[in-house]
């Protein structure tokens, strides 16, 4: 039978590979990862533009030896330059916890620090989130999946543009970096016990993590960004948008109309009811016919005869049909 476990692992199969049972890490390492992992998970939590956190693990799995889950509850279809600046203090937030427990940082990080600086040089080159550059895309942008993803990139820019660009792309890195330092030292009792949790049960639920970062100090929300002194945002809050009325699709069954109050006739004044037909809201007394009609009486039902009464004037047979059906 197929249950969260099952969905679980294969979860993390496709995200991490699977899980490496026969590696075996001795205390210092597993130490060292679970700071590694925290790291990461703290400072996830703690800026204001990152996803929530969804899993940590100690466990090794493909060429991870733990990794750090976060993922959005919803689709998200964009990002906000301070939530990518968030999110690259969240990449380095591995990094700077080996350098505030141990002193020494470890080779851990080299895909952690690869994904920020991915993540940098889009903000600077393609994104036009750099105050220094603007709103300028540098680099075809064109990539060719199996010559890498630079490889088939023409830079149409010259040295001293590379330049800056290199120097914005290690700015944003270190602030980035310095950001997840800082935030570490502000939390380090919650990060003590975060690994003092792993250390027992080897992966945390989100369920879990969200007890343990209760008492989690947050990093205060970013300012502004326009890139340019003269472009002043609106103090004017946005609007708030309206209502959506739902659209019945054609065909599709109309919903039942509430009914008349009492003493109330859904039909209007020449006997055409509401909905659009004839005679159906009203009905006429019982000594009342039409003109024509012999003795003042209607028939006395929609099996009327010819044979039972003489035929009409000028030789027609008088007709049979209900006068109050449409037309």
């Amino acid at each position: 039978m197929i249950g969260n476990a099952q969905l679980d692992e294969a979860i993390d199969r496709v995200i991490a590979g699977p899980q490496k049972k026969s590696r075996i890490m001795d205390e210092h390492d597993r130490l060292v990862t679970a700071y590694h992992e925290g790291g990461h998970a703290l400072v996830a939590a703690a800026m204001p533009g990152t996803d929530p956190v969804q899993k940590i693990t100690i466990l090794p799995r493909g060429r991870a030896l733990g990794y750090t889950m976060v993922m959005p509850d919803a689709d998200k279809y964009s990002q906000t330059r301070g939530e990518l600046l968030d999110q690259m203090a969240y990449m380095m937030g591995g990094r700077a916890a080996e350098e505030l427990i141990f002193h020494d940082p470890s080779t851990g990080a080299s895909n952690d620090i690869e994904k920020a600086t991915q993540v940098a040089r889009a903000m600077v080159t393609q994104y036009g989130l750099s105050a220094r550059i603007g709103t300028v895309q540098l680099g075809s942008g064109d990539s060719e999946p199996f010559l890498g993803m630079t490889a088939g990139q023409q830079r149409d820019y010259s040295e001293s543009t590379a330049a800056v660009v290199d120097q914005e792309v290690r700015d944003l890195l270190e602030n980035a970096h310095q950001e997840a330092f800082d935030c570490l030292i502000a939390n380090r009792v919650v990060l003590d016990e975060l690994v003092r949790q792993l250390f027992e049960k080897e992966t945390l639920g989100k369920a879990e993590v969200a007890d343990i970062f209760a008492g989690l100090k947050r990093w205060p929300k970013r300012g502004s960004f326009t890139g340019s002194d003269q472009r002043i945002p609106s103090t004017v809050p946005p609007i708030t948008p309206p209502k959506v009325v739902e659209q019945v699709e054609p065909g599709a069954e109309q919903p039942a109309l509430a009914a008349s109050p009492a003493g109330h006739s859904d039909a209007g004044q020449d006997g055409s009811s509401a909905d659009g037909g004839h005679g159906q809201g009203w009905q006429p007394p019982e000594s009342w016919a039409p003109p024509g009609w012999n003795d003042g009486q209607k028939p006395s039902g929609s099996s009327h005869s010819s044979q039972d009464e003489p035929p009409a004037q000028g030789g027609e047979a008088p007709d049979d049909r209900n006068p109050w059906a449409p037309r």
